[in-house]
């Protein structure tokens, strides 16, 4: 299994994720996903978000901001959607793209799983390793994984 498709699952398995993304942002293409729905096709909420994340960087540069973006937050009345970068190498310009439940989401524990999933993603090579369990500290919380 692809370290993108760990990451991909792991994200998915977070609890009230709906539908989950690795972006790049350059390009605006969709380098995988999970989920969505007919009414939310990701491939369309891909590139808009690219824009947003651009932006944000662009805005960032012109301030003489010197900070990293952790992540960003958009707030719909029955979802969340979190975009978080993919630091790692600075020649890919990824970012993680979760949409939450709202009425089933943690938003913070969401947060923190995103962080450490976004985390482990440059920490495993493009073979991978075993899916890491609670047990073993990973990130993958099987309680989760019935839940959406």
């Amino acid at each position: 299994m692809s370290n993108i498709e760990r990451s991909l699952d792991m994200a998915a398995n977070i609890k009230g994720a709906f539908a989950v993304a690795l972006v790049d942002y350059d390009s605006g293409m969709t380098l995988g996903s999970r989920g969505g729905s007919p009414e939310f096709d990701l491939d369309v909420a891909a590139p808009g978000n690219s824009e947003v994340i651009r932006t944000k960087f662009e805005v960032m540069q012109k301030l003489g901001l010197r900070e990293t973006i952790e992540d960003i937050l958009i707030t719909l009345d029955t979802q969340y959607h979190l975009i978080r970068p993919v630091h790692g190498s600075g020649d890919e310009k990824m970012f993680l793209y979760l949409v939450l439940n709202r009425a089933q989401a943690n938003l913070a524990m969401a947060r923190r799983d995103l962080r450490i999933i976004e985390q482990q993603f440059y920490m495993t090579g493009p073979a991978g390793r075993p899916v890491p369990t609670a047990q073993d500290g990973g990130a993958f919380f099987p309680a989760n994984a019935g839940q959406r």
